[in-house]
């Protein structure tokens, strides 16, 4: 007992992360027993493609269909990867759970850090609860879709769940994931490992599977070519349908800053945190490419898949794997099983969006920045943030709950969750590449020469979806079609520095260290 005692603080010492946590004014107060695998997998179960391309997959062919699905995925793609790489340069030289809002008061220099600390930090954490509720909202209304299907779908005389069960689902799920991420990270890292290889199997499988089964299949030239105009929303002009379907896949290409807010937990994090950031987005870029190119290839007729009567009420993944297996055997059952396949893997996602949550929530709290900051900061015996796991999950039930009055609601969820969350993601690169461009010190993963040019296309490409993903989505533009982005992004701007105004300046001082430097 003595020697493994021993040998576990010689382990501490010598880790690098460990050291550069120390230097950088703080404890070890996390368990660090998370490998660059487990890292990795955590990042790459939030991004899960299976997640954000079938939740999001109608509002790709409705806008643009195959070229926006297709191309779309490219771009969101190569910018994205800007983005991760100039994350990961600043996680190397700052390891630390606080992340985003930690980095932005490091390079806003002394006299902006608190304003740089508490706008990044606000916008990060808002997003991630936002980016729960979508995941586990998401899960909730699959659930309902293959309850649909199982007792024969909308033309069959299925179930069909009132809004008010599909909320009950929601806080059922969450509570499930609240109950993980009470375990200690050792089995945190093991169901992460676990999502990953799920993520990726189930991938592989679907891509392969749904097009061999379907009886009908389009032309690669149709995949590749094929614009689709008719969206029925009176949106007309082809680069603005463009841009409303591309939203699948930025939305999709999100939450990877996860590896950074397991870096505390994670060994030799100054190296591994990056490598969980980079290699989290460059495999679900691979393999969600073969996702979509799977499933588009059983695409056949847009109008369909989009038509509320078919048996899966409109929802075009279910609908497609249902009709592949009843097309060719007669029964929709293989399909229904492929979308639990999809389930879990959403299972997985919300999973690790509340590690991730909790994480953020236990450094912000423990820089005093969240009312009630003492309660939150708290660990338990299993060197969990206990506290912080659920007050993450009641916060995404909430912000659930105005989709009892309209459907609107959860699109707002979707667009704080991808437009706030990469705000958050450009504003510490921002000051990476004006205020500190010349006192940065990187760590052992650095960009080198590049870091600088990376940092702005990160930067100009954020302002870009920012502006692009605010233009409406339907005309005429009502009450029930209003794109809610600007008004939930923008009403959140606007509380974040009225209450910065008004109260938090004089108070809030930034990251504040635990031991002495």
């Amino acid at each position: 007992m003595f020697s493994s005692h021993v040998n576990r603080q010689e382990n501490s010492v010598l880790d690098s992360g460990h050291s550069r946590l120390n230097e950088l004014g703080y404890k070890q107060e996390l368990k660090r027993d998370l490998s660059v695998l487990s890292n990795f997998a955590i990042s790459f179960s939030i991004i899960s493609v299976l997640t954000g391309v079938t939740t999001l997959y109608n509002n790709g062919i409705r806008f643009g269909g195959p070229v926006s699905i297709v191309y779309g995925w490219f771009i969101a793609a190569s910018f994205t990867m800007s983005v991760g790489s100039s994350m990961a340069e600043i996680c190397s030289s700052y390891p630390t759970s606080g992340g985003l809002y930690y980095w932005s008061a490091k390079l806003a220099g002394p006299n902006w850090a608190p304003f740089a600390s508490w706008i990044t930090g606000w916008f990060n954490i808002v997003g991630q609860w936002a980016g729960t509720t979508s995941v586990d909202f998401s899960l909730a209304q699959l659930i309902q879709v293959i309850i649909l299907l199982s007792t024969g779908g909308k033309n069959g005389g299925g179930y069909e769940a009132s809004k008010y069960l599909v909320i009950a689902f929601h806080g059922g799920i969450l509570l499930l994931h609240a109950s993980i991420n009470s375990l200690p990270v050792s089995w945190l890292s093991f169901l992460g490992q676990v999502a990953a290889a799920w993520n990726i199997v189930g991938v592989f499988v679907l891509m392969i599977l749904i097009p061999c089964v379907a009886t009908e299949t389009a032309s690669a030239k149709s995949v590749f070519t094929h614009f689709n105009t008719d969206n029925g929303e009176g949106v007309d002009n082809n680069f603005h349908i463009f841009v409303v379907g591309f939203l699948m896949s930025q939305y999709t290409l999100t939450g990877f800053d996860a590896s950074a807010h397991m870096t505390e937990e994670t060994k030799n994090a100054d190296t591994n945190g990056p490598k969980g950031i980079i290699s989290s987005i460059g495999i679900s870029i691979i393999v969600g490419f073969g996702y979509i190119l799977g499933i588009t290839f059983a695409v056949t007729n847009i109008p369909f898949l989009l038509d509320e009567n078919n048996d899966a009420g409109g929802y075009a993944i279910a609908e497609i794997f249902y009709q592949a297996f009843k097309s060719r055997y007669g029964s929709g059952v293989g399909g229904i099983i492929c979308l639990g396949v999809v389930a879990v893997s959403i299972f997985f996602c919300g999973m690790s969006c509340v590690t991730a949550n909790s994480r953020m929530t236990y450094a912000f709290s423990r820089d005093g920045a969240m009312p009630f900051s003492s309660v939150w900061h708290k660990i338990n015996k299993r060197e969990v943030p206990i506290n912080a796991v659920w007050l993450s999950v009641f916060i995404s039930f909430c912000m659930v709950l105005p989709s009892l009055g309209s459907i609107v609601a959860f699109n707002s969820m979707v667009s704080i969750a991808t437009i706030g969350l990469y705000i958050a993601y450009a504003l510490p690169i921002l000051f990476r590449v004006t205020l500190a461009r010349k006192s940065f010190v990187p760590g052992p993963f650095n960009l080198g020469r590049y870091g600088v040019l990376v940092g702005w296309i990160a930067v100009i490409w954020v302002a870009i979806i920012s502006v692009l993903f605010s233009l409406p989505v339907a005309f005429p533009v009502t009450i029930e079609t209003l794109n809610y982005t600007p008004v939930a992004v923008g009403g959140l701007f606007i509380l974040v520095v009225s209450s910065w105004v008004f109260k938090a300046r004089y108070w809030f001082r930034g990251p504040i260290t635990n031991i002495d430097a």
